[in-house]
């Protein structure tokens, strides 16, 4: 396969990933988070009994892995070109910002006092504080991800016109 197919399915696979991702926490928005912030900490209390087969950490993850690791693939590929690079390289940067190292730093303390210390540990005054703490964070996490998302659909679409034919007499972008 050429350079320049080998870029396009990483790129397309970049995409794909991250919008995945940024649907996934969407989802969770939307149909979870009601449930497990709505009036804790009984809600949390109900969570832990639910989620025991699976949950949101055993599939964001794998999926932000997937994410991070197409678009390393997807930077390398398009560095030459920087009409694209940069493009791709602003979706890496708030992908890892937003949902790596905001959710290390923020997320995951919160989620050991919510879900992993035992029951009774914390006041429920102090739950209540924590999950509302959470939700508002989770907005940056979403636009983060809408954003990523959309950053590397853009440097998708960018690439599509630079390597498409030409027609009516109108030059493409020729990269080869």
């Amino acid at each position: 396969m050429s350079r320049p197919t080998w870029t396009a399915v990483a790129l397309i696979a970049l995409v794909w990933s991250s919008m995945m991702s940024f649907g996934g926490v969407a989802a969770e928005t939307v149909v979870l988070y009601p449930n497990i912030f709505g009036d804790a900490p009984e809600s949390l209390r109900r969570t832990r009994e639910f989620m025991v087969a699976g949950g949101p950490s055993d599939y964001f993850p794998p999926l932000g892995a997937t994410v991070v690791l197409t678009c390393l693939a997807a930077t390398a590929l398009t560095w030459r070109e920087p009409r694209v690079r940069w493009w791709i390289v602003a979706a890496t940067c708030v992908f890892v910002a937003c949902e790596f190292v905001f959710s290390a730093l923020f997320f995951w303390p919160r989620n050991e006092i919510m879900f992993v210390d035992p029951l009774g540990t914390h006041s429920p005054e102090y739950l209540r504080q924590v999950a509302e703490e959470f939700v508002a964070g989770h907005r940056v996490r979403l636009v983060g991800g809408g954003v990523a998302a959309a950053l590397a659909f853009t440097g998708l679409l960018r690439w599509v016109r630079l390597t498409a034919p030409a027609r009516d007499g109108h030059a493409a972008g020729a990269v080869r």
